[in-house]
């Protein structure tokens, strides 16, 4: 029968290829899609508790690479690939990297020189990652995961609540998170900051 895909508002729908890159062909819903990938999201945290990662390795093209494809590997063969077409967001899949690269630089700056505080730094670079959208999918659960490793790893600090939720379910806390990143397009990062902190 194959798997037949419901999007939420805010979601990335992926091309009929990538779909056809589902690893495990025997998931014919969306709830048993979504299991399967909180299960591997689920490893990759341990993947990152296992292993000492060093502050110096996470603001890398291959640490964001690497990451994916730890928490989606299981599931969908492109994980930890750099998207190859146009999404209804992100920029252009051809300057992935020189938008990946300018976030990284531009990180590095505000905590060499402390320009903002280490929550709004990963909130930035969490807002700015999801807006690239260098990835087929899993965007957003991939860019909390390194907002958190960043005040983790790089500033020794506890990671985000995020409303204890994994945003995958269509509810008020998607909704709020949802018109969080919207303020945040517009310039006002602050109501991101609250929600990931609560």
């Amino acid at each position: 029968m194959g798997l037949k895909f419901t999007y939420q508002y805010g979601q990335t729908p992926l091309d009929e290829d990538e779909k056809e890159a589902l690893c495990i062909k025997s998931i014919e819903t969306q709830d048993e899609l979504n299991r399967f990938e909180q299960l591997n999201i689920e490893n990759a945290i341990e993947w990152l508790l296992q292993n000492n990662i060093k502050p110096k390795t996470v603001l890398t093209e291959g640490f964001i690479k690497k990451l994916h494809k730890k928490m989606f590997g299981s599931v969908w063969q492109w994980a930890g690939i750099f998207r190859k077409s146009n999404k209804n967001i992100g920029v252009d899949w051809t300057q992935i990297h020189l938008h990946l690269k300018l976030l990284l630089d531009d990180t590095q700056y505000w905590i060499n020189y402390q320009t903002y505080k280490p929550a709004e730094i990963a909130i930035r670079f969490k807002h700015r990652l999801v807006a690239i959208h260098c990835f087929s999918n899993g965007n957003g659960r991939h860019s909390r995961m390194m907002a958190d490793i960043i005040m983790e790893i790089i500033f020794e600090q506890s990671p985000f609540s995020w409303h204890h939720s994994n945003m995958v379910k269509p509810d008020e806390v998607r909704e709020l998170y949802i018109l969080a990143l919207k303020k945040a397009d517009l310039g006002d990062i602050n109501p991101l900051i609250a929600f990931a902190e609560k």
